[in-house]
């Protein structure tokens, strides 16, 4: 396993240096250093441990986030300057002929807590933590151990969808096979009435539950795909009438105080006595949050294997037609929708280098009059919901950077018709676009989406989920009563 470390601290000046990289044992170190001197010592390969000299009363927020294929770590201060930030791949452990994900990420938490440098593990105050959307854990409601293997994010179960879309209303977030309802039936119907006491729990409540101790509650981010609405503050009454609604957490808003680091946690990592652990939230809504837009018709657009959108919105928008669904931020709404398009079919057909010396030779403001569908194989969820669209890749033109224009432009169409279908089913108008993920570093792409949307199009600063959570800590910390 590498472990790659970066730890930055605040100054009032710029870099002065470029990133010098050291490895020692197997653990990956990137050092960013800056005019201000920096107290640092860096165990061997079997002790990895640093020391980082930090002002006396300091208060220091962690965020972890896990997602799909591993874990990170981010340390702020209250002014969102990143102290320290690492990242860990799961440990793989078979359980039958299956993977035993409650240990992998059980224990990825707890070697992320030793990751963090000493030095800043006694001034950090407050603790978030994001999860996988829709990943989820039925434990014992005593013990808090898992009575089943987990469902994970992208999990299927269609055989309760029809039980599902017969209590939910038509077109409701719940009435996919992946919603954390559709998981929560099906183990119901298998074994569920014949277990001991149980709670359903979601990824990020259970491992942030190993470190407060409090079994039974969530935050209404993580809520929303089992029924919650946020809306109104509860469990709507077609829910609260089925024979396992005694499963579901309490639920509260994301960044909530829950209780304080539990005692031999705190006495064996080193963390202070007050450091208090907040509900979290999903990874996607970390990731959004990172990107500090805070005012209606600001938008997040990632483009990762897809393309992601989340817009900031006055209005909730609910249509799983087109899987869109509203999170609730506060007193506003974070509309979302995602398309097949996206890096995925790039990676198909160009390679890295191809990408990156054609893309070089593209004229941006010069309008592509090729019209493509680019998909990596057939099906469209967003913003044409299609599980039979086929891919449109043709006709191919000889020159390799007309084709690639064509492809990129056909990308930013489909973003603007996704845009356009939110305003249309009434979300806030999109007025301003942070854009994250590997595509968000192609300045001759974010100048095509430009001309296309007709907006202002912008590397967001920060984009890493553990960050959100980190802010979310800094939330926690500002209305902690415990």
């Amino acid at each position: 396993m590498v472990v790659a470390i970066s730890l930055t601290h605040p100054a009032s000046t710029v870099l002065v240096s470029l990133p010098s990289i050291q490895k020692r044992g197997n653990v990956l170190y990137n050092k960013v250093r800056k005019s201000r001197a920096v107290s640092m010592s860096l165990g061997n390969g079997n002790n990895n441990k640093e020391e980082v000299s930090v002002g006396a009363g300091e208060r220091l927020y962690l965020g972890l986030d896990f997602g799909t294929s591993g874990a990170r770590f981010a340390i702020i201060d209250k002014d969102g300057t990143i102290q320290a930030e690492a990242k860990r791949e799961y440990p793989l452990y078979l359980s039958g002929e299956s993977h035993d994900w409650a240990r992998s990420w059980k224990e990825t938490l707890f070697s992320l807590l030793e990751d963090v440098p000493l030095d800043l593990r006694q001034h950090v105050v407050s603790i978030s933590m994001d999860g996988t959307s829709a990943t989820t854990i039925i434990v014992d409601s005593n013990t808090g151990e898992p009575l089943w293997r987990p469902y994970l994010y992208n999990e299927s179960c269609p055989d309760a969808l029809p039980m599902v879309k017969s209590i939910a209303p038509q077109n409701h977030t719940v009435c996919t096979g992946s919603s954390t309802l559709c998981k929560l039936v099906s183990w119901w119907n298998r074994v569920g009435s014949n277990k001991k006491p149980a709670l359903l729990s979601h990824q990020a409540d259970w491992l942030l539950w190993l470190l407060h101790g409090k079994l039974g509650v969530t935050d209404y981010n993580n809520a929303l795909k089992v029924g919650y609405d946020p809306e109104v503050e509860s469990y709507p009454s077609w829910l609260v009438c089925q024979p396992y609604y005694h499963l579901l957490p309490s639920v509260v808003a994301p960044g909530t105080p829950i209780a304080c680091l539990k005692e031999d946690i705190r006495n064996k990592y080193g963390f202070q006595k007050d450091c208090v652990v907040c509900t979290g939230t999903t990874d996607s809504i970390a990731a959004f949050l990172a990107a500090r837009a805070t005012q209606p018709g600001k938008a997040v657009t990632s483009l990762g294997s897809t393309l992601a959108i989340k817009l900031l919105s006055n209005t909730r928008i609910e249509d799983s037609r087109f899987g869109v669904y509203s999170h609730r931020l506060d007193d506003k709404w974070l509309v979302g929708g995602a398309s097949n398009t996206g890096g995925a079919i790039l990676r198909q057909l160009f390679t890295d280098d191809q990408l990156e010396k054609l893309s070089e030779q593209i004229n941006p403001s010069q309008p592509s009059l090729l019209d493509y569908y680019p998909l990596p194989k057939a099906g469209e969820r967003f913003p044409v919901a299609d599980p039979n669209l086929a891919p449109r890749l043709l006709p191919r033109p000889e020159n390799d950077v007309e084709y690639l224009h064509g492809i990129l432009e056909s990308i930013a169409r489909i973003e603007a018709k996704a845009y356009g279908l939110l305003k249309e089913l009434g979300a806030t108008q999109v007025e301003e676009v942070f854009t994250a993920g590997g595509g968000a570093k192609n300045e001759k792409w974010i100048k095509i989406r430009e001309r296309v949307l007709g907006l202002t199009v912008r590397r967001a600063n920060q984009t890493e989920a553990a960050y959100g959570a980190a802010l979310l800590a800094i939330k926690g910390d500002q209305q902690n009563i415990l």
